[in-house]
């Protein structure tokens, strides 16, 4: 059995949506997290290195971070088709997405939310009006990430997308918006969101 450390409202949602897409049997775990200002204890039955969420684990195995999970489950269950696998087209741009968004998309988007001064060559991402730029001409081109098919990226890209839209971390447009509504309209979301 799969068991997923989660929190809701968190991150570790885009694993559980993952997982209803999958059609796979699963067990969520909660756990409770240090708060945003610092207070409260790590949760000791949290297996994640630094206490966060998500974390998934597998006969015994611990793997944590949002892209290493989604690549993980997409490649045990190749059957689901949400994720090119090795040797396949698109792999290479869908490993690409899967890291877009903690390496790139969220760290930009949380230097606009907290004024943090963007440093030209000394941080590893583009300014949040880059970001922005190439998500939107993306998905103008693609109904998906990968085009036409809708893969694990679209649950971690676009799940970033769809609340940082909502918090007005990132400008809705209507490319956004248009994709937006697609991803809510699927039944995973819907259960995930409940």
């Amino acid at each position: 059995m799969l068991t997923l450390i989660h929190k809701p409202q968190t991150r570790s949602g885009s694993i559980v949506w993952l997982l209803e897409e999958l059609g796979v049997p699963y067990e969520t775990r909660a756990v409770t997290l240090k708060a945003a200002d610092g207070s409260g204890a790590r949760d000791p039955s949290n297996p994640h290195p630094h206490g966060k969420v998500p974390a998934l684990i597998d006969d015994g195995q611990v793997i944590f971070e949002s892209g290493a999970i989604a690549l993980y489950l997409t490649d045990k269950f190749p059957a689901a088709r949400m994720g090119p696998l090795p040797g396949e087209p698109k792999r290479g741009e869908y490993l690409s997405w899967l890291f877009y968004r903690p390496g790139v998309m969220e760290p930009a988007f949380l230097e606009r939310r907290f004024a943090i001064p963007h440093v030209y060559g000394a941080m590893g991402w583009g300014t949040p009006g880059e970001v922005e730029q190439v998500i939107n001409d993306h998905l103008a081109k693609n109904r998906w990430f990968l085009g036409e098919d809708f893969s694990a990226a679209d649950i971690l890209v676009g799940g970033g997308v769809f609340y940082m839209t909502k918090f007005g971390m990132m400008t809705e447009t209507d490319v956004v918006k248009d994709y937006c509504a697609r991803l809510a309209a699927r039944p995973a979301f819907a259960k995930m969101m409940a």
